[in-house]
């Protein structure tokens, strides 16, 4: 239902116009909304108005009128005066916060179904009917971006959003207490690139002007209503793939993930015997130190370029091949050789995926 504060904000433009007060009360005769002091409102006079087979009615030196939604009395709007200004202000005070009332009820619907649409809660025939009936496009280029914020119910930055998006193509919403989900449509001409594009200024903007920390993601185009659901699976494994793989990645797009993503669907068995099968006995990459872990990813980020690798870690390229070779020991893999540097890759990926999911199960 519509919220006093918009009530107000109505009544309060329409007294600033037309310099006639106005009130707004439920049908007990408590206040929803008023220009005017509430010792004015007679419960009694509202009650017995609520009951009476009148749309309006003049009493005491006050108009009073009849708000309907879907045909039922909802709110009681009253007007000081019991000439014909009062009563001409009184019905346009009607028609707007029933307008009002109408506008914010198809927002609430539209809310709702993008809300079980991406849930995976409606019929296919339902997701079709409900779409004319919200006129809402069946086919057109959208994408699903998940926003995850440091904080829980997050105002500031789900306001930003909304104020960032407020077109009707766009339809901004939440399932969860630190996610804010956007649907956003492309034009025909706009694809992935625009799509990183939306997820940067989404980051700036939200850093800066709402000063949050956020993480965006975003899943595959999709060009028909039913696959929002689809992009939006997609976007939710990106941010937790992102999380595990790709940590110093603030914008991770489900296309781009990679390796990443085909582990992360790995039982965790299944990743548990790939780690014996490739250490056996020996050291296991999540017990390395972080000065050896800083060395090899370095030397991954190059290529397995020695003299490079030690160049950007300020160290004699004879101290980078002692390392390695103490590595070798240790684990059995020679990471210069790229055989066993593609095989100690993905087994600290594996690792990193392993400690992630038994954090998640406690």
């Amino acid at each position: 239902m519509i919220s006093g504060q918009v009530i107000q904000t109505s009544i309060d433009e329409l007294r600033a116009i037309t310099r006639i007060d106005l009130c707004v009360t439920d049908l007990e005769g408590n206040v929803v909304a008023s220009t005017m002091g509430e010792e004015e409102v007679q419960k009694d006079a509202v009650y017995f108005f609520v009951n009476s087979a009148a749309d309006s009615q003049v009493v005491q030196g006050y108009h009073f009128f009849k708000i309907l939604y879907e045909g039922a009395v909802t709110y009681i709007l009253i007007a000081r005066g019991n000439g014909e200004d009062a009563y001409m202000i009184g019905k346009i005070g009607v028609s707007q916060i029933q307008n009002l009332m109408i506008a914010y009820k198809e927002r609430f619907d539209k809310n709702n179904f993008i809300q079980n649409l991406l849930l995976d809660n409606l019929l296919l025939v339902d997701i079709y009917n409900r779409a004319k009936k919200l006129h809402i496009a069946i086919e057109a280029k959208r994408v699903v971006y998940l926003i995850e914020t440091k904080q829980e119910k997050d105002a500031g930055a789900l306001e930003l959003v909304k104020t960032l998006f407020s077109n009707t193509r766009d339809y901004i919403t939440e399932v969860d207490e630190k996610n804010i989900i956007l649907v956003k449509e492309l034009d025909e001409n706009e694809g992935y690139e625009q799509a990183e594009e939306v997820a940067k200024m989404l980051l700036d903007m939200l850093n800066s002007e709402a000063m949050s920390q956020v993480r965006v993601a975003y899943g595959t185009i999709i060009n028909e209503i039913r696959a929002i659901s689809k992009s939006y699976k997609e976007a939710k494994m990106a941010l937790d793939v992102g999380k595990i793989f790709y940590e110093e990645k603030n914008i991770i797009s489900y296309n781009m993930l990679g390796i990443g993503r085909l582990i992360y669907q790995l039982p965790l068995p299944l990743c548990e015997m790939f780690i014996n099968e490739v250490f056996g006995g020996q050291q296991l990459p999540d017990t390395l130190d972080e000065e050896t872990l800083n060395t090899i990813n370095k030397f991954f980020e190059n290529s397995l370029n020695v003299s490079e690798t030690s160049r950007q870690l300020y160290i004699h390229r004879n101290t980078l091949v002692y390392r390695l070779e103490k590595l070798q020991k240790s684990t059995g893999l020679d990471v210069r050789v790229f055989e066993d540097a593609l095989t100690f890759r993905i087994a600290l990926m594996v690792s990193n995926y392993m400690k992630y999911m038994k954090r998640e199960e406690f």
